[in-house]
């Protein structure tokens, strides 16, 4: 061990470097934002559930499912008369949570607000009547009665009749109550109606990452297989007997790319129908396209493990990279947003294949992405696959002897 400089280095060194990673990844102090798009609602209910966690973006159109994919939003909310219409896009529980949360609180806050002015109003008519009330008695003296009554004494002796049902009638006015009518405003009542675009109410934080864990596997295994694979052939000395044939560096990789390729494909195949039957994840995309991203993510780590494993001299040694190559590339996969991250750590997802692979794989199943989508993500696995490939071809020159 004390001769191995590099087993000590990767010993010492590589949990110090996983725990810094992670201190900057949850360290972030970065607010996430939800993004909600509203169509003809009212600009109150606008005003309360525009808070730092949700944005919101106005349109014309009360189509939620076309605009929450062509604009990927998180939720777009709609109104007709005092029904609130919100669709989710639940493809990131998160962001769900926090529109949900806003839209909630912010109509508890409307009613609270429309209930303490209708108090308000109450109180102002109530003061109006006690000051007309005052008034009314201040003006109503003991004198003025006493004339009204006097008054109709003497009509009634006279016998007239109509002068003293008159004079009765002013007495009742002049020792009424004036009341005055009170309008009490009306709290406007919103419901609230839900959908889904991906999942339900239920769906949990699982079955949204879900995807990039599938992603993950397939890379993780793969990358094992292959560099071990590899490097027992050449610590056996099968490739240095091969390499002393005729048969060229460039023939020997892609034989390794075909004949692992086989296994990638059958435990492609075998993993995703697993996720699919067993855990119920609900598919919006194409199968097809799953089956694509997780092939090409498999191929990219069948190159990435041989070309490690010409690093390394024994199984050992190929285990100690797992920490450095294939565990930080979980953390770019989504479990952490990365828009969210500082400028440098979305850099560095850039270059991790697992990003895009795993971008692609969550667009395509909780979203719909067609080809055209996750064209770009797939053609950067491409790339990183045929760069891979050309260095491993390079690299096999190392233990040709001949």
């Amino acid at each position: 061990m004390l001769r191995d400089k590099r087993t000590l280095a990767l010993m010492l060194l590589a949990p110090l470097l996983i725990m810094t990673l992670m201190y900057f990844l949850f360290q972030n102090n970065t607010t996430q934002v939800a993004s909600l798009g509203v169509h003809h609602v009212d600009q109150s209910v606008v005003n309360v559930i525009d808070t730092k966690n949700v944005t919101i973006h106005h349109y014309d159109s009360s189509q939620a499912r076309k605009m929450i994919k062509q604009h990927d939003l998180d939720g777009y909310l709609t109104q007709k008369n005092g029904q609130l219409t919100i669709t989710y896009s639940n493809s990131n529980p998160t962001n769900t949570s926090l529109i949900k949360a806003s839209l909630q609180s912010g109509l508890v806050k409307l009613k609270m607000k429309t209930l303490v002015t209708v108090t308000k109003k109450q109180r102002a008519a109530l003061e109006s009547q006690q000051a007309a009330l005052k008034k009314l008695t201040a003006a109503q003296t003991q004198a003025t009665v006493t004339k009204l009554k006097t008054a109709i004494a003497q009509a009634q002796a006279r016998g007239d009749q109509a002068t003293a049902e008159k004079l009765q009638k002013q007495l009742k006015q002049a020792t009424a109550t004036t009341s005055s009518s009170t309008q009490s405003a009306k709290a406007t009542s919103y419901t609230t109606k839900s959908h889904y675009i991906y999942g339900s109410s239920d769906s949990t934080f699982f079955e949204s990452f879900l995807a990039a864990f599938l992603g993950f596997f397939i890379f993780f295994f793969v990358f094992l297989i292959s560099g071990v694979s590899l490097l027992n052939e050449r610590t056996t000395g099968t490739l240095s007997r091969l390499l002393a044939t005729p048969i060229r560096r460039s023939e020997i990789i892609m034989g390794y790319l075909i004949g692992y390729g086989g296994f990638a494909i059958i435990q492609t195949v075998l993993t995703v129908v697993f996720t699919i039957t067993v855990f119920k994840i609900h598919l919006v995309g194409s199968i097809w396209l799953v089956f694509l991203t997780n092939l090409l993510l498999a191929l990219v780590a069948l190159t990435l493990g041989i070309f490690i494993s010409t690093f390394t001299n024994s199984e050992f040694q190929m285990m100690q990279f797992i920490p450095l190559i294939v565990v930080p590339q979980i953390f770019f996969a989504g479990l952490v947003p990365v828009d969210g991250m500082a400028s440098w750590l979305q850099a560095i997802a850039h270059i991790m294949p697992l990003y895009y692979g795993a971008n692609a794989m969550t667009d395509v199943v909780t979203k719909g992405a067609g080809l055209g989508d996750i064209g770009v993500n797939l053609l950067i696995l491409v790339g990183f696959m045929v760069v891979l490939t050309m260095l491993n071809i390079v690299g096999m020159k190392r233990y040709r002897k001949v």
